[in-house]
């Protein structure tokens, strides 16, 4: 997968981003603690992802490239989307599910090239 990050520990955070996309309902799921959401989405990562992400700025399969742990990885991930959802509650939005956030941002990842990609300004 080739991504456009400022980074290699973005790079390796975003390759996380975006495999668990399809688990971002959890974090709407108000009957499930932490704890609980931490446990699913570090299993689903272990279930479907390798357990490192190699992240190099020269090319695939090479072996100068840095080596990022994928549950420390998941673990900043759910970190951060915990961190999320609890901001976004205290901002008021509590109410727009988090997967609905992540639909904006499908199809603006690298290699998109729709308008809205392009384009500076805010969706519609």
């Amino acid at each position: 997968m080739v991504v456009d990050a400022m980074d290699a520990d973005a790079a390796a955070m975003h390759s996380v981003d975006l495999a668990m996309q399809p688990h971002l309902w959890i974090y709407d799921d108000e009957g499930l603690t932490d704890s609980d959401r931490h446990s699913h989405v570090m299993l689903e990562a272990l279930m479907h992802m390798a357990t490192e992400i190699r992240v190099s700025e020269q090319g695939f399969d090479r072996v100068d490239a840095a080596h990022f742990g994928t549950p420390d990885m998941v673990h900043q991930w759910h970190q951060t989307m915990v961190g999320l959802a609890r901001l976004m509650m205290a901002a008021g939005l509590a109410s727009r599910p988090m997967r609905q956030l992540a639909t904006a941002a499908v199809g603006k990842s690298v290699g998109s090239t729709s308008k809205e990609a392009e384009s500076k300004r805010l969706p519609r």
